[in-house]
């Protein structure tokens, strides 16, 4: 318990630190951009397919549920509900975690054990500034962009199996679908994805400063990033969701 709250008190110190140091970062913007490509466009392919796969899979189940009360022109609400106010949002960052986020870690780590961090506060230069900035920058950039991408591909999937498997009307489907997608959802979506990927973007970074030597430490510090991240972002949906919903 003793070591578990240790650990919290040093990531409050490494948020900190970075936050203090975001004005001393060198040209972050045009790193940003760099950023942002790699985290949203090399996590879409993956992202596409299950975003697709889930949305089949709610129009499935939401027909199998609503069929037996002679409801099934509501599975185009269903759809849009359970995918844009829950599962878009977490999905992108369950990929971003999983992807991006371990990169984060073993991309500092790397620089941890070879002493480059230690070489750029040699030098003057900020390294939680320098190496973190960026990141958080391109996160914050990515992750609303993957989780609309990730509602329309859900969408979109739930409406194509429930035209052409299920025999829905495809035009009652999205006049539910849209009748159930009010504007605060949307917002409330996005606004759940920006906070996880501060959490994802935070934590990886954190784990990557705080590596163990050795490649056995790289890992170490990569698979924690990839766990805690999910996790954390899956409590704060939680608790987010209980907070504008409950």
């Amino acid at each position: 318990m003793s070591g578990w709250i240790a650990g919290v008190g040093r990531f409050a110190f490494f948020t900190i630190d970075f936050l203090r140091a975001v004005p001393s970062s060198h040209r972050p913007l045009s790193r940003a951009v760099v950023e942002a490509y790699n985290i949203g466009i090399k996590s879409l392919p993956i992202l596409l397919v299950i975003a697709g796969f889930v949305g089949t899979n709610l129009s499935l189940q939401g027909h199998s549920a609503f069929e037996p009360l002679g409801g099934q022109q509501m599975v185009g609400m269903f759809v849009a509900l359970a995918g844009m106010r829950e599962l878009a949002p977490i999905i992108a960052a369950s990929m971003v975690a999983a992807k991006a986020g371990t990169e984060m870690a073993s991309a500092i780590a790397v620089m941890r054990i070879r002493e480059q961090i230690d070489a750029l506060e040699v030098m003057a230069v900020e390294p939680r500034g320098h190496l973190v900035t960026p990141r958080f920058l391109g996160i914050l950039l990515a992750m609303p962009a993957l989780t609309a991408v990730s509602i329309a591909t859900m969408v979109g999937a739930g409406y194509l199996v429930a035209t052409l498997q299920l025999g829905l009307n495809g035009s009652t489907f999205m006049e539910h679908a849209l009748a159930a997608s009010e504007p605060g959802d949307v917002f409330w979506s996005l606004f759940k994805a920006l906070l996880f990927g501060v959490v994802i973007c935070l934590v990886s970074c954190y784990q990557g400063f705080h590596s163990a030597p050795g490649p056995e430490g790289v890992g170490r510090a990569t698979n924690r990033a990839c766990v805690v991240s999910a996790v954390t972002c899956v409590l704060l949906n939680y608790l987010l969701s209980e907070l504008y919903y409950g």
